[in-house]
């Protein structure tokens, strides 16, 4: 080799200038390209966080702040003296009694219904499955006329219960009937039958098998659906406004109380039952929430 090539040789640089510097400052071939990868993706985090704090602004935090405000513009005292009256508190009695006594309900019957739909074959089983969401697609003041149609006076059912406290009842197992079923069905899908077909060789009973295998595994599903059928059965309206006769401390519910009081123009007085009615959702779902964690611990 001549003494020019061993020079050429000597001076070419074995790695490329710009793969070097990318060495030297830190980086690979690439470094760039996932820095500015990073840097979208941090940038779509912030955005994401931006518009989700903006949405829930916009729906849940301000208009709650708003009742907050209306409900306290008189003061303590005018706060206490709403939510005290003997009407508000009889409505508010009620309400949240006839709610538990659904959810209770809506606890063993959801989970019977979401059994039979999942480990039963029946002729008209996809039309029962549908019409298990029917109560979500109907308007529910649609549910009242029909309920009232069917057991008002001179209905096809052969009873009366309108403007009775079963006609509340009825309204509100009705338009709930769907958490628990939808809540308890995915889990029962999922649940694997291996466990129960091993204790079943074991000589176990179909009871004791339910009791120690199935129902702890659907117990936090069936904690979260009766959550959400307390919360709803709290606040509906339509399906209740028209087969109950609205009559008080007799068959008035809170959120028919709530309207009465808002058509009087007593805005603040409304808003006041309101929020307890609010606390006591929150309370509800918050302990149902709890109760779930702990049961899927447990279970795990």
């Amino acid at each position: 080799m001549s003494h020019s090539s061993t020079s050429q040789a000597l001076e070419r640089p074995s790695v490329p200038r710009r793969a070097l510097g990318r060495l030297i400052m830190g980086r690979g071939p690439t470094g760039g390209r996932q820095a500015g990868g990073r840097l979208r993706g941090r940038a779509a985090t912030v955005l994401g966080n931006g518009m989700l704090g903006v949405y829930l602004s916009v729906l849940v935090l301000l208009p709650v702040a708003a009742l907050l405000a209306s409900a306290t513009s008189g003061g303590a005292s005018s706060f206490w003296q709403s939510v005290s009256s003997p009407e508000a508190v009889a409505a508010l009695k009620l309400t949240v009694i006839v709610s538990a006594i659904v959810v209770a309900v809506n606890a063993l019957t959801g989970t019977l219904i979401a059994w039979v739909l999942v480990r039963d074959e029946f002729p008209g089983k996809g039309i029962v499955n549908a019409l298990i969401d029917l109560p979500f697609a109907l308007p529910t003041v649609v549910a009242g006329v029909v309920l009232l149609a069917l057991y008002g006076k001179g209905g096809p059912a052969g009873i009366d219960i309108t403007f009775t406290r079963a006609a509340v009842g009825l309204a509100l197992l009705f338009v709930t009937l769907p958490f628990v079923v939808r809540s308890v069905q995915p889990v029962l899908i999922e649940l694997d039958r291996s466990m129960e077909e091993a204790a079943g060789s074991l000589g176990a009973g179909s009871w004791t098998v339910f009791r120690r295998i199935v129902l702890p595994n659907l117990t936090p599903a069936i904690l979260s659906g009766a959550a959400l059928s307390f919360a709803r059965a709290l606040g509906e309206f339509g399906s209740i406004v028209l087969i109950s006769g609205n009559l008080p401390f007799k068959t008035e519910v809170a959120s028919v109380y709530i309207f009465n009081q808002v058509e009087n123009e007593n805005v603040s007085g409304a808003a006041a039952v309101s929020v307890v009615l609010l606390a006591c959702a929150l309370v509800v779902l918050a302990a149902m929430t709890w109760l779930s964690r702990r049961g899927s611990r447990h279970v795990l």
